[in-house]
């Protein structure tokens, strides 16, 4: 095709009175890649960009944890003031597997322990100042508290806090993120390896009882499925009920 043929002639608007004149494809095509930008930004990416503010959504607490070579590797918590909160990691679903699984579940927050995350929030000042210590420990991990509302966006990323507030929140952070990942084990063993859940509950109910699990609701779902599966042994059934009484879904038998 030669570069005449290409160049074909169209009609575009021109005037109030809908007449209409011809120009060039080649025109057109320029006057709409010149238009794609707007102070340097494209079209396309403003099209899908967020919104500018997040104040829509409500104010946000969150925790993010990064620890190459622990597993979870990478995790992080949203707790907003109204609503689910979400969860996201990649983890082995097998300590005999090196292969990692991106896990994501949102899930209903128990007020008392929203209360809890957003009360210490105001305690720590919202993460407007550092939180790190300066005592020299070994690394767990690099560890981010944010919180975010209509007025501000704020953050800190520690290692080791010596602030009673900040080592409150890690703990209650990091005990959610044991419990749904007991869960996102649980709804694996129970679907290709049932064989493997008398080990996981177990250990799942040494944890509970040392008082190193938070927020044992979230896990309901998958305790029900086990507890309701005859063809599951009674001892693993069994286990599942007692966690599930803990979590104040069914009574202990």
């Amino acid at each position: 095709m030669t570069r005449t043929s290409i160049q074909k002639w169209i009609e575009v608007p021109a005037g109030p009175k809908g007449m209409f004149h011809t120009r060039p494809l080649s025109y057109v095509f320029w006057l709409v890649l010149l238009g794609t930008t707007v102070r340097g930004v494209p079209l396309c990416a403003q099209a899908v960009s967020p919104p500018a503010s997040a104040a829509s959504a409500g104010p946000v607490v969150t925790f993010t944890l990064d620890f190459p070579g622990s597993d979870p590797s990478r995790y992080a918590i949203q707790v907003p003031r109204e609503g689910d909160a979400s969860y996201d990691s990649r983890a082995k679903l097998s300590p005999d597997s090196d292969d990692t699984d991106a896990f994501h579940l949102d899930f209903k927050i128990s007020e008392a322990m929203r209360k809890k995350i957003f009360d210490l929030t105001a305690h720590a000042g919202y993460f407007q100042n550092s939180v790190e210590s300066r005592r020299r420990v070994a690394s767990t991990g690099s560890k981010t508290l944010a919180y975010r509302d209509a007025q501000r966006s704020t953050q800190a990323t520690y290692n080791y806090s010596q602030m009673p507030v900040v080592q409150e929140l890690t703990t209650l952070f990091q005990n959610i993120s044991l419990t749904l990942e007991f869960a996102h084990r649980l709804q694996y063993d129970y679907h290709y390896q049932k064989l493997a859940l008398d080990a996981e509950l177990k250990r799942m109910e040494e944890m509970s009882k040392a008082n190193s699990l938070e927020e044992l609701q979230a896990a309901e779902p998958i305790l029900n499925q086990i507890v309701g599966d005859p063809s599951v042994i009674n001892v693993v059934r069994a286990r599942a009920q007692r966690l599930l009484a803990k979590a104040g879904g069914a009574p202990a038998q």
